[in-house]
């Protein structure tokens, strides 16, 4: 197995912060675990998708009536006065719920004393395995201790062993999880604990931990222990004396009835194997299928080197190749762990949010859930995409009402934070309240997922009737101008502050989060309509609707540029531009959306790029971990390979923890990214370098395949397997710069597809390739 997927670590967790924020993370999609990788006070942290708590729902009042008077004084160019009209009159209601927070689902702890100082230490992640080790040396023995989260049972799996089968002793503990900070103390109050927690052991094996949730359910989990030395109970733990190998499988369970469960669950653990090897075997099948599905090499030259001296080496200027390797296999290993059909779709924690309140820690679709997700179809794992699609499908009914009670529109408002307790609005922030394009973006998903499987049930079943939610909402709530045109009032764009209302330097406080006609909200809106329409003419249904969905499309105005030469975030004359943010919203059209390009339209594509290019300039600054993946994605869109890694060396110097795990900015204060005295984990970044580097390697859109559009001068030779194009088919590319040549091959599983290849500058095939029936490789040479 390749190195790039071993990811390794000389220190155990030991963030600023918590030590759970280091800890190597394992998943299954449904089952979390976080493995901290201390010698002889091990904790191994465990949660689960769909655990959840403080949770405080409330009836959303009926508010629509405020609209208009909304609307009245946005015209009038009374922006402050229309800012918090619909949040004062939700609070005159006493509307005041809270979003629930992911519940951590207990603790194993482990310890295992000695008489020796221990040396040789490190910790490891497979990757291609999802198998994660701890291996250190105490005195003349060698320990290991291996564990993965079984991708096909749901099993937690544990093995300890010593090299020599020499005897060791350990205690073992499942408790409630305890927030430790660097310095060992306890960060969690008892008030912040849940309720009528219990952990127990049995002489035959077993450790027992439940707990109450607030809304009365009970969560917990059972262990069996097995040891080749004899085992004791010593209150609630199980001692394990002279053994050589103790394997531990944990099942788990969350809103059970009654403690009752906690036997249920005791038999299914039971019923599992306690063959460590075996259970990584069948779990390893199932696993590489999805991950391996595509691959990267960059052929780093140096030898194998630990995270922590990538990270030094980037610190100094450049992400290494090494690094970037292991980063793009990071996202795709996390993306795989943190989300899987019929679950919840990844969030910015993943699974492994290790606070009992923690900060965003939910799904936030006015960015990063589908930032998260944009490496899923390029990278040839579009079943990871259906958690977001059941997710959304399952709280149709929330967001028909959230249209209906704050707008009085048909069709479906997607706030931009939801959980799965619920998907009514929970934050009443203006710039929650006023953004409606959060359901036209999650229909870019839908749509891009049919493109890439040609999976024609999907597209009439599931992205038609969707995306008609989301236009039947547009038809209610544009309003049109004198000129003929569409106004969206109120409006916002994600999470920026015009320029002639801004008047901070750390880019953290939106001064003016209600606006009128945000160019997001038109280019969201356009794609919208764009994508029904082929689709149903694909489909050969909605004759009727599509003539009217044409009309609406006609009444989208074009984007306006401003006096700079950039594209307007706001194409109303109330509101100037502000580059001193983090959000890049009104470049969707170039990405992640694909209207803008620079062969069709190149004026139009020069001011969105001057746009992105401001955005790095002046306002570095107020960037993020993930900010700074989009602009990556942008600059890659962009065909520009060398700007595009500039934000990577930025992202990987600034916002990368020891477990190559990203947070939203520099803590240290450095100048890049927002000032904050903290730094909250989030995940879309790592998701987002996975998805930039794929976006370098290649591009497609409409029956144009672009093959290395955007390789950086860097990046001299490298092969990538398995990418895949919205045209279905999958591309593999070798290439050797110093060579002046690459080859490409082309698979295609579905019926004969028309295309257009295009090279870089100067590189010429040696056959011309105009249809791809079954597997095609082409040769380039530069001329």
């Amino acid at each position: 197995m390749t190195q790039s997927y071993i990811m390794e670590m000389k220190y155990p967790s030991q963030s600023w912060q918590a030590l759970w924020r280091e800890a190597i993370p394992l998943g299954n999609g449904t089952t979390g675990a976080s493995v901290y990788g201390s010698v002889w006070d091990e904790t191994i942290m465990l949660t689960h998708t769909d655990l959840w708590w403080r949770s405080r729902p409330q009836e959303l009042p009926d508010v629509h009536y405020i609209l208009p008077d909304i609307r009245k004084k946005l015209l009038e160019n009374r922006a402050a006065e229309a800012d918090l009209l619909m949040k004062n009159e939700l609070d005159a209601y006493g509307y005041q719920p809270q979003m629930a927070l992911p519940l951590p689902l207990c603790d194993l702890k482990i310890k295992m004393t000695t008489k020796h100082g221990f040396r040789n230490y490190r910790r490891n992640l497979n990757m291609a395995t999802g198998e994660a080790e701890v291996v250190w040396d105490g005195g003349d023995r060698s320990y290991r201790r291996k564990c993965f989260v079984a991708y096909d049972s749901d099993i937690f799996v544990m093995e300890i062993t010593e090299k020599e089968r020499c005897p060791f002793q350990c205690e073992l503990l499942l408790d409630c999880h305890t927030i430790d900070d660097a310095q060992g103390t306890n960060a969690a109050p008892e008030d912040l604990l849940p309720a009528e927690r219990q952990s127990s052991a049995t002489p035959d094996g077993h450790l027992f931990y439940s707990a109450q949730n607030d809304d009365g359910t009970f969560f917990g989990a059972v262990a069996s222990v097995a040891a080749d030395g004899a085992t004791e109970v010593k209150e609630n733990h199980i001692v394990v004396l002279g053994a050589t190998k103790v394997t531990i499988l944990i099942k788990n369970f969350i809103k059970a009835a009654s403690r009752e469960q906690l036997y249920q669950t005791r038999r299914k653990v039971d019923a599992c194997r306690a063959d460590y090897h075996a259970l990584l075997e069948s779990h390893v099948a199932a696993w590489q299928t999805r991950f391996l599905a595509t691959s990267l090499h960059l052929h780093p030259r140096a030898k194998q080197h630990c995270n922590e001296e990538l990270l030094l080496d980037a610190y100094q200027g450049e992400a290494s190749d090494e690094l970037l390797e292991k980063l793009w296999n990071y996202g795709r290993y996390l993306l795989l762990a943190a989300s899987r059909e019929g679950g919840n779709p990844c969030h910015l924690y993943g699974l492994w949010c290790g606070e009992y309140c923690g900060m965003w820690a939910f799904n936030m679709a006015n960015e990063n859930l589908q930032m998260i997700y944009w490496q899923a179809l390029s990278g040839n794992m579009p079943e990871l995409l259906l958690p977001v699609f059941d997710y959304v499908e399952r709280l149709m009914d929330d967001f028909r009402l959230n249209a209906a009670r704050l707008y009085g529109c048909r069709g479906i408002f997607i706030p931009a934070p939801t959980t799965p307790v619920t998907g009514v609005v929970q934050v009443i922030l203006p710039h929650i309240l006023h953004w409606t394009g959060g359901a036209g973006w999650i229909g870019q998903l839908y749509y891009h997922y049919y493109m890439c499987t040609r999976d024609m049930v999907f597209l009439k079943d599931r992205a038609i009737p969707y995306l008609k939610e989301v236009a039947l909402f547009y038809e209610d709530f544009f309003v049109e101008g004198e000129d003929g045109y569409y106004m969206t009032i109120p409006s916002n764009s994600p999470e920026n502050s015009p320029g002639n209302y801004w008047d901070g330097e750390d880019g953290m406080g939106a001064v003016m989060e209600t606006t009128m006609n945000a160019t997001m909200d038109f280019a969201i809106a356009k794609e919208t309509l764009t994508h029904l329409i082929e689709g149903c003419t694909l489909c050969g249904i909605e004759d009727e609707e599509i003539t009217k969905w044409k009309c609406m499309r006609d009444k989208i105005p074009p984007y306006q540029i401003n006096g700079d030469g950039a594209i307007r975030e706001w194409m109303h004359e109330f509101f100037q531009d502000n580059y001193k943010h983090r959000h890049l919203s009104h470049l969707y059209p170039l990405f992640p959306g694909d209207e803008v390009h620079r062969e069709t339209d190149p004026a139009l594509y020069k001011a969105f790029a001057l746009a992105a290019q401001k955005r790095l300039q002046i306002g570095i600054n107020q960037q993020t971990g993930w900010s700074l993946a989009h602009l990556a994605n942008i600059f890659a869109r962009m065909q520009d390979g060398n700007q595009a890694l500039e934000c990577l060396d930025l992202l990987s110097r600034a916002c990368v923890l020891r477990n190559l795990m990203t947070v939203h900015n520099d803590w240290r204060q450095m100048g890049i990214g927002v000032r904050m005295p903290w730094a909250p984990v989030q995940l879309d970044a790592n998701m987002g370098i996975t998805a930039a580097l794929n976006e370098m390697l290649m591009q497609s859109y409409g029956d144009t395949i672009l093959l290395l559009p955007a390789l950086p001068d860097r990046l001299r030779k490298g092969n990538v397997t398995g990418l895949l194009t919205r045209q279905g088919i999958l591309v593999d590319i070798h290439w050797d710069m110093n060579r002046m040549c690459f080859d490409v091959t082309l698979n295609n599983r579905h019926a004969p597809r028309a295309i257009t290849l295009r090279a870089p500058d100067s590189y010429l095939p040696d056959r011309n390739v105009h249809t791809v029936d079954g597997c095609v490789t082409v040769r380039f040479h530069r001329a």
